[in-house]
């Protein structure tokens, strides 16, 4: 594997390569997310990471058509959210291109899996619908268990013998809460077996752990943040990690994690084979789960 940079990417099953390191705007508020994602492109952050439900997907966009490289440079990711159909689904993919003004995602993702099994089947027939028109270039899903990623295989090929080769789609991109604390074995070994390129969200923990006695000496071993360290974890485990801050210090903290390395010992003191979500957790969603969203479409 060549050596880390803030330029690695991944190639994914579309393709396209998607950049190693994102910047995520959960929670962030509009008013000051144009800013921030600035800041982060000047950080060298190429990836960005939002959703409909995040309510900022229009500053997103203005900071992109705003930054004075090619669009073709920067990354941009969104995620419908339920209650999901082929309709809404189709219906998001569209006014999230309006409301960023930007003419193509980079990458859609299915929030989470919170509806039955014909709604996630119309869903995901929308985005293969989406990326064949050129509307979307990858897509994929967050908060999937595997017993959703096997239902999910099920109906891609459904849609291969009802509507004709390459209806099914391929999974591009899976995005989960990834962390030593919470390192889903099970979800990360399915995604290796067929190519898909694994996103963290909450890489940090939302700062929970970073006292944390496993860390102490990893931070003064190597002279980083707890914050570099969790985040290089990341990096050299394969993911994308997507941490997200407001503070310009830290924005450029974040990115600052190719001076140094984790060696084999420091890896393997972080594998703690906790299973412990610092946030939601919808992979553990029954099949058949009916979600009230509060958003309409």
């Amino acid at each position: 594997m060549a050596p880390l940079s803030i330029n690695s990417t991944l190639r994914m099953n579309s393709g396209y390569d998607i950049p190693m390191l994102g910047y995520g705007v959960y929670q962030t508020p509009s008013h000051i997310t144009e800013d921030v994602v600035t800041q982060a492109l000047r950080a060298g952050y190429r990836q960005i990471d939002s959703a409909v439900v995040y309510q900022n997907e229009r500053p997103c966009g203005l900071a992109i058509q705003k930054f004075p490289i090619s669009r073709s440079q920067i990354f941009f990711v969104s995620k419908i959210f339920p209650p999901l159909s082929h309709r809404t689904a189709a219906l998001q993919i569209r006014q999230t291109l309006a409301a960023s003004g930007l003419n193509y995602l980079d990458l859609c993702l299915i929030h989470h899996p919170g509806s039955g099994r014909a709604e996630r089947k119309g869903a995901w027939s929308a985005l293969v619908e989406a990326q064949r028109e050129g509307l979307v270039r990858s897509i994929g899903v967050s908060n999937y268990g595997v017993h959703h990623l096997e239902e999910m295989e099920g109906y891609m090929r459904e849609l291969e013998a009802e509507k004709g080769l390459g209806a099914g789609g391929k999974i591009d991109v899976g995005q989960w809460e990834l962390h030593p604390w919470l390192g889903r074995a099970d979800i990360v070994a399915w995604c290796r077996a067929r190519g898909i390129v694994l996103q963290a969200y909450s890489p940090l923990l939302q700062g929970k752990r970073f006292d944390d006695p496993l860390l102490a000496p990893l931070v003064k071993k190597h002279g980083k943040s707890a914050a570099q360290v969790l985040l290089r974890w990341s990096l050299q485990k394969g993911f994308v990690p997507l941490p997200k801050s407001v503070t310009g210090k830290r924005i450029k903290e974040n990115a600052d994690l190719y001076d140094f390395e984790l060696d084999g010992g420091d890896m393997k003191s972080l594998e703690t084979g906790i299973y412990e979500s610092c946030t939601w957790d919808p992979t553990l969603l029954p099949l058949e789960k009916e979600y009230k969203s509060h958003l309409s479409f």
